[in-house]
C-alpha cells in the first residue's frame, strides 16, 4: 500500500543547481522550500548582498509517495536523501523551526562537523592559517579562544567556526 500522506523530504540536487531545480519543481506544482541566507560578496569594484543556499545541494519538497517518480524526473534532482535504508522524512516542526531561525538570525553559518572544547583544531584561513591550537572557549558566533601550543597563552581570535577544523 502506498502512503498518500504528504510529508517534507530532503532531496539532493546537482551542485549549484538549487534555485533552478526549485523553479522546475514549481512548474510541476510541487511545493518546495529552499533555505537561503544573505551573504555579502566582495568584487574588486563593489559589494553586493546575495542570497545563497544555507545547505549546499539540498532542497526540501512536500509530497506524497505517489510523486516520488515525478520528483526524480525533474531536471537538477540527483536523489532522495536516505536514513537507515528509507527515504528520510523531515517533521513539519523541524522545517518550521528552520524557517523561524532564518527569519530571526542575520549571521548564520553551517559547518558539517562538531568541535568540542579541549579539542585540537587546525586554523584553515586568516592570518593564523596552518596553526594547530586547542579550542578553549566559544565567546560568541565569531569569537573563539584558542590556546596555541608551546606558548602557554590563550588568544581570542575573531573568526568563524567555519575557519577551523578538528584534528582527529
Amino acid at each position: 500500500m502506498i502512503d498518500n500522506t504528504y510529508k517534507w523530504y530532503p532531496i539532493y540536487t546537482r551542485s549549484r543547481a538549487e534555485k533552478k531545480t526549485q523553479i522546475e519543481l514549481n512548474k510541476k506544482q510541487i511545493i518546495s522550500y529552499l533555505p537561503l541566507k544573505k551573504t555579502v560578496k566582495q568584487w574588486s569594484d563593489r559589494k553586493k548582498v546575495i542570497e545563497e543556499p544555507l545547505l549546499k545541494s539540498y532542497l526540501f519538497i512536500y509530497i506524497s509517495a505517489k510523486e516520488y517518480t515525478e520528483v526524480l524526473t525533474t531536471p537538477g534532482i540527483s536523489r532522495f536523501i536516505y536514513f537507515s535504508g528509507k527515504i528520510a522524512a523531515i517533521p513539519d516542526k523541524q522545517l518550521e523551526d528552520l524557517k523561524l531561525l532564518l527569519a530571526n538570525v542575520t549571521d548564520l553559518e553551517v559547518i558539517d562537523y562538531e568541535v568540542s572544547l579541549g579539542e585540537k583544531v587546525l586554523i584553515k584561513a586568516g592570518p593564523f592559517k596552518g596553526i594547530v591550537a586547542e579550542l578553549v572557549s566559544l565567546k560568541n558566533k565569531k569569537g573563539i579562544v584558542l590556546r596555541l601550543q608551546n606558548l602557554g597563552y590563550s588568544i581570542m581570535i575573531n573568526t568563524s567556526l567555519a575557519f577551523i577544523e578538528p584534528i582527529r
